[in-house]
C-alpha cells in the first residue's frame, strides 16, 4: 500500500457540495492499495502512520505521534497515488488494485487504526471529492508497505 501523509492543524472533505469528513489537528492520509497488497499491508501501513514521530515536542523537535498528541486522521482514497509515468505524460494506474479489492483494504485500514484509539474521518472510496488542508509545517510523508 502506499500513502501520502501530510500533518495538518485542519483537514476536511466534500462530496456533492457536502463536508462529510473532517479534523482538526493531526494526519491527512491520502492511500492507494495496490495489485497484491493484503491485509498484513494495510495492518503495517496502518501502525506506521499511528507512531510515526511527526509532531513537535516541547523542544520543537519532531520527537511525537499522532497516538502521542491525540490527533486525528482524514483517511482519503486516492487510487492516483499508483501512477507510472515512465512511459510518455499520461500516467497509467494499472498496479493499483482493483477497485472492490482497494475498498476493503482502504476500509481495513481506517478500522485498524481506529482500534489503535484513534479517531478517524473517511472520504468516500471512488467518489469526485474536494479536499481542503492547511499543511502543518509544512511536513508531507511517502509511505509504502
Amino acid at each position: 500500500m502506499r500513502a501520502l501523509v501530510q500533518r495538518v492543524s485542519e483537514a476536511s472533505v466534500t462530496v456533492d457540495g457536502r463536508v462529510i469528513g473532517q479534523i482538526g489537528p493531526g494526519l491527512l492520509v491520502l492511500v492507494c492499495a495496490m495489485q497484491g497488497d493484503s491485509e498484513a499491508q494495510a495492518e503495517a501501513l496502518a501502525a506506521k502512520i499511528a507512531k510515526l514521530r511527526i509532531f513537535s515536542d516541547e523542544a520543537g523537535k519532531m520527537n511525537r505521534s499522532l497516538l502521542d498528541i491525540g490527533g486525528a486522521a482524514l483517511v482519503v482514497s486516492q487510487f492516483t497515488l499508483a501512477a507510472d509515468t515512465a512511459r510518455g505524460n499520461r500516467p497509467g494506474f494499472s498496479t493499483a488494485a482493483a477497485p472492490d479489492e482497494g475498498r476493503r483494504l482502504y476500509e481495513y485500514l481506517s478500522e485498524r487504526m481506529r482500534a489503535q484509539g484513534i479517531e478517524v474521518a473517511n472520504g468516500v472510496f471512488g467518489a469526485d471529492m474536494k479536499v481542503a488542508l492547511v499543511n502543518d509545517g509544512p511536513v508531507t510523508i511517502w509511505l509504502e508497505t
